[in-house]
């Protein structure tokens, strides 16, 4: 080969290398970000950490965790869709900042199905239904008595305005014909704190969450909001066994990633995540969480979203859920 025709060669592999994107590049060659938009004390916190530390393996990178929790979920969600799309930023959401924001509250600052692309549908997780000790009550049959015989009376708490608790409790308030004051609280932690100490009666919150205070016995389990009862509350029976049908609140989390992220780099991210939730460590420990393995991909998490939209604004309107 000429000396020229090497140059030449040269010159135009230089400028291919140089046309081609930085998204090309091997992904990812530096941490990630993961965004769970709630504090610590949740179900969302544990969730994340163990799937950042099974992505980590696969990705080859650190997995960096960070709450930024507000606003039901809203603040750290609103921070992946403002991030750079380049897949070093992904969140994990729930049915709150991500379905119904959107279509209760004021002023939120994105378009959950515009702004931000899923990436994988990772667990679903019961919703738990408790009292306080010193509301006295024992099951959900005690709960409706009372209720009936003292509309406006009893409290409940959540973890914000328009997240699964809050929804959860309006689903079967409907359903029943409850009259219960809501108490939102910044979080579920300060909530369960308050449920505790019996200055609010009852909340339904997500299982993991509310595993050790039933554990020591410090709350009372009068139902579970998914269809099918938990192994790791044998004796706690589901909202249908005890005669409400209609009321399935099972809350989710999932990934996603900032609207515009390259295709090739959702697809690794997804493949990490997919691959994660195969292995028996992971799914062991999240299994003990209480929560229920989905693992669906990109094009099935779009689909669940559309679907949830319409389930709960449908729950919004016919409850009048308003927020003052």
């Amino acid at each position: 080969m000429s000396h020229r025709r090497t140059l030449l060669l040269s010159g135009l592999a230089g400028l291919l290398a140089a046309a081609t994107p930085a998204w090309a590049e091997a992904f990812p060659d530096r941490p990630v970000r993961l965004i769970v938009p709630f504090p610590p004390g949740g179900s969302a916190d544990p969730i994340g950490r163990i799937l950042a530390a099974a992505m980590e393996k696969r990705l080859g990178q650190t997995m960096v965790v960070e709450n930024r929790s507000g606003a039901g979920g809203v603040i750290g969600t609103d921070a992946v869709a403002k991030a750079a799309p380049d897949g070093y930023t992904v969140g994990l959401v729930g049915v709150g900042s991500m379905t119904v924001a959107q279509n209760l509250l004021p002023d939120v600052p994105y378009k959950a199905m515009q702004d931000l692309a899923p990436v994988v549908l990772v667990v679903g997780v019961p919703q738990l239904l408790v009292a306080s000790k010193a509301s006295k009550l024992t099951d959900l049959p005690s709960l409706l008595k009372k209720a009936r015989a003292e509309p406006g009376r009893l409290t409940f708490g959540s973890s914000g305005n328009g997240n699964s608790p809050h929804l959860a409790m309006s689903s079967l308030a409907l359903r029943t014909g409850m009259e219960l004051i809501h108490v939102p609280y910044r979080g579920v932690a300060p909530a369960i704190t308050d449920l505790m100490a019996g200055r609010v009666d009852l909340m339904f919150a997500d299982l993991p969450a509310l595993l050790g205070p039933v554990r020591d016995k410090a709350l009372v389990p009068l139902a579970l909001g998914s269809a099918e009862p938990s192994p790791l509350l044998p004796g706690v029976p589901t909202l249908e066994e005890v005669g409400v049908t209609g009321v399935n609140v099972e809350n989710w989390y999932g990934v996603v990633a900032p609207a515009g992220t390259p295709p090739d780099r959702i697809a690794k991210l997804q493949q990490a995540i997919l691959g994660a939730l195969q292995e028996p460590d992971t799914r062991e420990r999240l299994t003990q969480l209480g929560v229920r393995i989905i693992g669906a991909d990109a094009e099935a998490f779009a689909d669940h979203l559309r679907k949830e939209t319409a389930k709960w604004v449908e729950l919004i309107r016919a409850a009048k859920i308003t927020i003052e």
